[in-house]
């Protein structure tokens, strides 16, 4: 009787990883066919630096940014906005137009768990994130004689802790909608709301005192202040990695609550 039970998970087990595996290539290919999205997670916040500089005045060393210069600035910016694309507008109606037509339910009954779809949609929308960022960061250097950061290590940290935040709340906004529309919908405006506390309009560090207060609270406003610290080569403020870590943190729960696979 051990024999008789044991024997048969052993082949579910290795057919769901190969499943798995299979998954993640398909989405791959899928993902890669969009050029759409690809353009706007890696091309475009590439694309906006470099128009942003080309503006003389971006160049000019400024003493109110601590003799920095805007385009200094925007290279952390451009990298955030890679993320809240990736995150925020190309992720949830994706993963929501899976639920709406059925596609996760009817995996369900397959070797391979609907959790291994989101899990691959996850890993490629961050991976695409950290490409445009390495793009950003390249050109940035290159083109404008942006420094690579300071703090090569806690630039890194708080990098992969937005990345981490973005897609909890790209999840969570997949969680809540019922349809691709209301996803496209709340999705909009989140990231509007992201790429402002971000800095994309005014640098977080150009704000008054009062709003820059405020922002610093949201999770884009405290990751856009630490990646400015680390390519100041300063270790992040451990409450920037703090509040960023812990909207990542009420973000996944709540996903996880909400999330239904149909």
């Amino acid at each position: 009787m051990a024999t008789a039970h044991t024997a048969p998970t052993a082949v579910p087990r290795a057919t769901a990883s190969g499943a798995t595996l299979a998954v993640l290539k398909s989405e791959t290919r899928l993902f890669l066919r969009e050029p759409g999205s690809l353009f706007w997670i890696v091309v475009f916040p590439t694309v906006l630096l470099v128009i942003l500089g080309l503006v003389p005045s971006f160049r000019v060393h400024d003493d109110g940014l601590g003799g920095r210069r805007v385009i200094d600035l925007y290279v952390s910016v451009a990298v955030l906005l890679a993320l809240i694309m990736s995150g925020l507008q190309a992720m949830p109606p994706v993963l929501t137009g899976y639920r709406e037509r059925g596609i996760l339910r009817r995996m369900s009954t397959t070797p391979v768990r609907p959790s291994a779809l989101l899990g691959a949609q996850i890993a490629l929308h961050g991976a695409a994130a950290l490409v445009s960022a390495l793009l950003v960061t390249a050109v940035g250097r290159t083109a404008f004689g942006v420094r690579l950061p300071g703090r090569p290590f806690g630039y890194l940290l708080a990098l992969l802790l937005a990345v981490a935040c973005v897609l909890a709340l790209g999840s969570l906004i997949c969680a809540v909608s019922r349809t691709t529309k209301i996803a496209a919908t709340i999705g909009s405006v989140v990231y509007f709301s992201m790429m402002f506390t971000a800095g994309v309009w005014v640098p977080v560090q150009a704000m008054p005192d009062a709003l820059r207060r405020i922002v610093q609270a949201t999770p884009f406003g405290a990751a856009s202040q630490a990646l400015d610290q680390a390519a100041r080569g300063d270790w992040p403020s451990w409450a920037y990695l703090g509040a960023v870590a812990a909207w990542t943190a009420v973000a996944g729960w709540a996903a996880t609550r909400t999330f239904r696979w149909q």
